[in-house]
C-alpha cells in the first residue's frame, strides 16, 4: 500500500480518463438502430482490464532487470515477427496478427516496446565504449532487421513509429548536428525505399491524402468522411450516439483508426480539447519521469515510450484531419484493439516503475 501511494497518480488518472472516454465512444458506435452490439465493447473492457493488471504489475517490477535481458527480448521479437510473415492472419491485405484461442494478437505492438527497451539498453551500455558513429551504424543494422520484417506484413505506420523512436533515442544519447543530418538522409532514403514494399492500397493512401477528392469513393473516402465528422461537431458536439457520420456508418473504422473523428463529432471541440489536455498531461509526466530517472537506461526507456505515444497521437490525429496519410496507427488508450491497449498500458507501467525508483527531487 505504501508503494501504491507513491505512484504517479496524475499520470494514472489522466490515462484512466482516456480509457473512460474510449469506452463511452465505443459504446456509442456499437448500436445498430436501437440494438446494441456489445461485442466490441466487451472486448475493449477485457483488454483494458488485462492492460491495467499488466500496468500495476510492471509498476512494481524493477525495470532495471530488463536491461540484462534486452538481447533475449530482441531475438524473441525477431522470431515472432518472422512467424507472423508465414503464419499470420491476413486482414484487408495486412498480415499482422497471430490467432491465440479466440484472440488476435498483433506482435508489432509488442515489437515497439521491445525495440525501446533494447535500444535503451544498447545505447546506455555502449555510450562510453563506442563512438557515436559506431553506435549509429550498429543501431541502423539492429533497427532495420525488425523493420524489414514489419514492412513485409506490410505495416508502414508501425515502421515510421519505430524509426521516430530510434531517432529520438539517438538524439538523447549524444547525437550532434552533423550526425543528425546524416541520419536524416538515411531515414529519407529508408522511407523512400519502403515504397517498394507497400501494397497498392497503401500507395493510393499516400498519393491521394493531399487531395482525397481525386478518389472520393475509393482511397480518399476515409479521409473525406473523417474531415466531415470533425467539422460537424461544433463547439459542444451532437451528443453520444447522435453523430451522423458515425451512427449512419459513413465513417469507416470508426472504433479504431478514426475514433478521434467520432469524439470530435459527438463531444465537439470541447471534447477534443479535453483529449489534447489529457495527452499533454501524460506527455509532461513521462518527461518529468525521464528527467528524474535513476540511471541512463531508465531515462532512455521513458523517452522512448514518450516518443511512441507522441508520434502515434500525432499521426492518428493527423489522419483524422487530413494532414497525414492514413497509416493504420491507433490512438493510444482510445482506439479499439486488444494488443495496442494492453501494450500501451504496460508501457505506462514501465514509466511508473522508473518513477518509483527515481532520484528523489
Amino acid at each position: 500500500m505504501n508503494k501504491l501511494s507513491k505512484l504517479d497518480w496524475v499520470l494514472t488518472i489522466s490515462v484512466s480518463l482516456l480509457l473512460i472516454i474510449s469506452l463511452l465512444i465505443i459504446y456509442s458506435v456499437s448500436f445498430k438502430g436501437a440494438v446494441l452490439n456489445a461485442s466490441n465493447l466487451e472486448r475493449q473492457i477485457i483488454s483494458i482490464a488485462i492492460g491495467l493488471g499488466a500496468m500495476f504489475f510492471l509498476s512494481f517490477f524493477d525495470y532495471r532487470l530488463l536491461n540484462y535481458h534486452s538481447t533475449k527480448l530482441y531475438f524473441l521479437m525477431l522470431f515472432i515477427l518472422t512467424i507472423v510473415i508465414f503464419l499470420g492472419k491476413t486482414v484487408k491485405g495486412h498480415t499482422g496478427w497471430l490467432e491465440f484461442f479466440s484472440f488476435n494478437i498483433q506482435p508489432v505492438e509488442i515489437a515497439k516496446i521491445i525495440m525501446v527497451i533494447f535500444l535503451a539498453s544498447f545505447l546506455s551500455k555502449k555510450k562510453n565504449q563506442l563512438s557515436i558513429i559506431v553506435r549509429i551504424i550498429a543501431s541502423i543494422v539492429l533497427v532495420f532487421i525488425p523493420i524489414f520484417l514489419i514492412l513485409k506484413q506490410p505495416d508502414l505506420g508501425s515502421t515510421l513509429i519505430i524509426l521516430a523512436s530510434w531517432i529520438v533515442l539517438l538524439l538523447a544519447s549524444g547525437l550532434n548536428k552533423k550526425n543528425l543530418a546524416l541520419l536524416v538522409i538515411i531515414g529519407i532514403l529508408s522511407v523512400s525505399s519502403s515504397w517498394f514494399f507497400l501494397r497498392d492500397y497503401q500507395k493510393d493512401r499516400i498519393v491521394n491524402f493531399i487531395k482525397p477528392q481525386n478518389d472520393p469513393m475509393g482511397s480518399g473516402y476515409n479521409v473525406i468522411q473523417a474531415i466531415v465528422a470533425v467539422g460537424s461537431g461544433g463547439m459542444f458536439g451532437k451528443g453520444l450516439g447522435h453523430g451522423s457520420q458515425s451512427q449512419l456508418n459513413f465513417l469507416p473504422e470508426k472504433h479504431t483508426d478514426f475514433i478521434f473523428s467520432v469524439i470530435t463529432e459527438e463531444l465537439g471541440l470541447l471534447g477534443s480539447i479535453a483529449v489534447f489536455v489529457l495527452f499533454g498531461i501524460i506527455f509532461w509526466r513521462i518527461k518529468e519521469t525521464a528527467r528524474l530517472a535513476r540511471d541512463n537506461f531508465g531515462y532512455l526507456v521513458a523517452l522512448g515510450i514518450l516518443s511512441i505515444l507522441f508520434f502515434q497521437f500525432f499521426v492518428n490525429v493527423g489522419m483524422n484531419i487530413g494532414v497525414v496519410p492514413v497509416a493504420g496507427v491507433p490512438l493510444p488508450f482510445l482506439s479499439y484493439g486488444g494488443s495496442s491497449m494492453v501494450i500501451m498500458l504496460s508501457a505506462i507501467g514501465l514509466i511508473q516503475s522508473v518513477y518509483l525508483r527515481r532520484i528523489r527531487a
